[in-house]
């Protein structure tokens, strides 16, 4: 009940009558949950986000976006601006570069900065890793440890001020931003990105920008944790439908 709520945007009284209509229709002998027990219960909601198995190590691009919460209309913002308690919450996301799946999701307030998030986005993901992608805003030693630590090559820009931490004639090895700083110095910062496959970061966006038309940029939970729990059914949501709408491809044998 809760993901026909969130996919077709019924408010819980509607959702549990359209489900009663449509168990009558299907001659489905089932008791439709009340609304508001539903209401009650999804915090504690445990969502799963379904994921098609691959036997190969997966290419993962991190983002987040802001999402409004239940509040001021935009009658009221254009008319007397913006109250300064004003917020908004914050999805982070762990999508695979080649299907496009959402293979990781964190819902968090506005003040969480995005390089906080992604150890807990990585330790959602059960599938090898071989890269992991992110814009500037990942660019710290906690974000390249944590990638390294999955095993995986970090494909992240550093800024433009950044600097050399280890010397190439050390005992150490090899440092992951070092090398990219120094790959950026030999063939500028453009090269890099095609030579990276940094570019295929915006996929994430793609991501948020597919979730955000079907869904909508706005949470009707007025709690934190059912504004989580929204969140969690519409990446759920989400991957089902890009697994329904690919094809299957299957080698011609001639």
């Amino acid at each position: 009940m809760g993901t026909i709520s969130t996919v077709f945007h019924l408010p819980g009284r509607q959702a549990e009558g359209f489900l009663e209509s449509l168990f009558t229709l299907m001659g489905i002998e089932l008791e439709v949950p009340d609304h508001s027990t539903l209401s009650r219960r999804l915090s504690r909601l445990s969502v799963k986000l379904p994921l098609v198995p691959k036997d190969e190590a997966v290419h993962v691009v991190v983002d987040s976006t802001g999402l409004k919460v239940y509040g001021e209309g935009e009658w009221k913002v254009r008319t007397h601006g913006v109250d300064k308690r004003r917020t908004w919450r914050k999805l982070h996301l762990g999508v695979d570069e080649g299907s496009g799946e959402i293979l990781g999701a964190v819902v968090t307030t506005n003040d969480m900065a995005d390089c906080e998030v992604l150890p807990d986005i990585l330790e959602q993901i059960s599938q090898p890793i071989e890269q992991g992608g992110g814009d500037g805003g990942y660019d710290t030693k906690g974000c390249y440890d944590t990638i390294s630590q999955h095993g995986a090559r970090a494909i992240i820009p550093p800024r433009s001020n950044a600097k050399i931490q280890l010397p190439s004639n050390t005992q150490a090895p090899p440092y992951p931003r070092d090398e990219n700083l120094r790959r950026i110095h030999q063939v500028g910062r453009k090269q890099w990105k095609l030579e990276s496959g940094y570019h295929r970061r915006s996929l994430s966006e793609t991501a948020i920008y597919r979730l955000k038309i079907i869904f909508g940029g706005k949470l009707r939970r007025r709690f934190f944790d059912n504004q989580a729990a929204e969140l969690f059914l519409q990446c759920a949501a989400l991957n089902r439908m890009i697994q329904l709408g690919k094809p299957d491809s299957y080698k011609v044998e001639g």
